[in-house]
């Protein structure tokens, strides 16, 4: 059993993906092709955004945004320490320092009721991510960021297809950033991602600092980086784009078969009744971890935690002295998430067997726990 199906994907668009790959291979336009184009008027208009800028990874795109915005060394961006550590990675590289929020405990997503503990006179942007494929309480984030004056980057690199409340995520904040990388819900064969913005002059910025901060060929206007997205890449999104709508459809009945069987014996993921999600994980919690991931492997079925150890505990950030126990909630829920295998090519059979696996271990390790020695 694979955790993410590519295959099964690839054998369902082969044709059309070959057709895409051979239309760039024989017009020899590798950069900037008219594929890229193409691909982000197309995802301009599925989230009904005025501006797509597509870019070499969803790293790339939070990199980009944060110097279009100006952010610089001595600023803070307000953020969360339950995610890829991308997130945080990116603001450092500016020069400026993350500050971590604790998150929603049912959502995982942060906590806007926490904003207001974290805003200082540095504070310069709130980048609140997407977890899991569900979007953050993007209406109190924003409305707090409006009273300070400040923008908003929604890091959807997991979200990409979901809705908050009948919006588009990408499309929900000053800009949207997600990625194209191969195991998301919109993934292409390699690394890719895009920024989304309703913004002209900020539009302008990220197209700028994208091709090595070029407004006209070896004009260079401001500091860019290297970070267009390969024409192959763009054709291959495109051929995906055309099962998109069906894979999220598929993605939400993997999602419910799994929730349905577990039927209150697994704590399952909560998804509020005005988003939708785009099911990147299906992510329960359970007691311990190793020895039901131990279990599961034993019968073939893949797992995977993310993320076993927040941000702000990772040795690469001790400097910024979130010790242990300042996030609470967000360290709770490192030590209990669990994944299970999340695609939209998995079959009825294959649901029967992770849920029937994922309920056996933990009622033998409940056995094992409770029975007198």
């Amino acid at each position: 059993m694979e955790f993410v199906d590519l295959k099964a994907q690839y054998r369902t668009l082969e044709d059309e993906i070959q057709k895409r790959i051979a239309e760039v291979l024989a017009s020899g336009r590798f950069i900037m092709g008219p594929q890229v184009i193409e691909l982000e008027a197309a995802l301009a208009n599925r989230v009904r955004a005025r501006h797509c800028i597509s870019c070499s990874s969803g790293t790339d795109a939070l990199l980009i945004v944060l110097m279009a915005l100006g952010i610089r060394p001595g600023d803070e961006v307000i953020t969360t320490p339950f995610t890829f550590i991308a997130t945080a990675e990116m603001i450092v590289l500016t020069g400026a320092k993350p500050v971590f929020v604790d998150i929603d405990p049912r959502t995982y997503n942060l906590n806007p009721e926490l904003l207001h503990l974290a805003i200082t006179e540095k504070t310069r942007a709130i980048m609140p991510v997407a977890l899991y494929g569900q979007c953050a309480d993007m209406d109190a984030i924003n409305s707090v960021a409006q009273a300070h004056g400040l923008p908003v980057i929604e890091d959807a690199a997991q979200s990409f297809g979901a809705t908050y409340k009948g919006k588009f995520s990408c499309n929900l904040s000053t800009i949207g950033c997600t990625s194209f990388f191969p195991s998301k819900p919109l993934g292409c064969y390699g690394d890719g991602g895009a920024c989304f913005t309703n913004d002209e002059t900020l539009a302008a910025k990220m197209r700028e600092i994208r091709d090595h901060g070029q407004a006209g060929r070896y004009h260079h206007v401001r500091v860019g980086i290297n970070g267009r997205l390969d024409t192959l890449q763009a054709a291959i999104l495109l051929a995906k784009l055309s099962v998109f709508d069906r894979e999220l459809e598929q993605r939400r009945r993997v999602a419910k078969t799994y929730s349905d069987a577990f039927n209150g014996a697994v704590q399952v993921p909560f998804v509020e009744p005005y988003n939708t999600s785009a099911w990147a994980q299906y992510t329960v919690q359970v007691d311990n971890r190793p020895a039901i991931q131990q279990r599961l492997a034993a019968q073939n079925i893949p797992t995977a935690v993310h993320y076993p150890t927040p941000i702000h505990l990772q040795p690469a950030l001790r400097d910024l002295h979130f010790g242990e126990g300042s996030l609470p909630v967000s360290e709770q829920a490192a030590k209990r998430v669990l994944s299970l295998p999340m695609h939209p090519y998995l079959t009825g059979a294959e649901l029967r067997e992770v849920s029937d696996a994922l309920l056996q271990a933990i009622d033998e390790l409940t056995v094992a726990t409770t029975s007198p020695r």
